[in-house]
């Protein structure tokens, strides 16, 4: 059975950084398609990072330049680095992935997902 397990989250003052980690197990990690998507309160789900089986990386126009998606295959971790974080980027952050490899930035591709680990930042 697929399991995505996230941590990392915690409160941060704007401006600063938090990288959060995915640990996968039960599925080839190395091939899958992972994303990270958020929530925040009273909003829909957004995706803002994605790496494609092939390391294609894809994001979100509101964390381009700001978040970096990465994958250790040896580990199978999947890692958000968040800089420059703004009170906009305050959400439940879930780790997702695409067990038939559709990939992409619409979240509804996504069959399997984390419990999520939360991300608050403040002025």
């Amino acid at each position: 059975q697929v399991q995505l397990v996230e941590s990392g989250g915690g409160s941060v003052q704007a401006g600063g950084s938090l990288r959060l980690s995915c640990a996968a197990s039960a599925f080839t990690f190395s091939t899958a398609c992972m994303a990270w998507i958020r929530q925040a309160p009273g909003k829909g789900r957004e995706a803002v990072a994605t790496i494609a089986s092939d390391g294609r990386l894809t994001y979100a126009d509101s964390v381009k330049g700001r978040f970096t998606i990465s994958k250790d295959n040896a580990k199978n971790i999947l890692y958000l680095q968040m800089n420059t974080l703004t009170p906009e980027d305050t959400a439940m952050y879930y780790c997702a992935t695409d067990t038939w490899s559709r990939c992409g930035l619409d979240t509804t591709n996504y069959n399997r997902w984390g419990q999520g680990t939360q991300v608050t930042v403040s002025l």
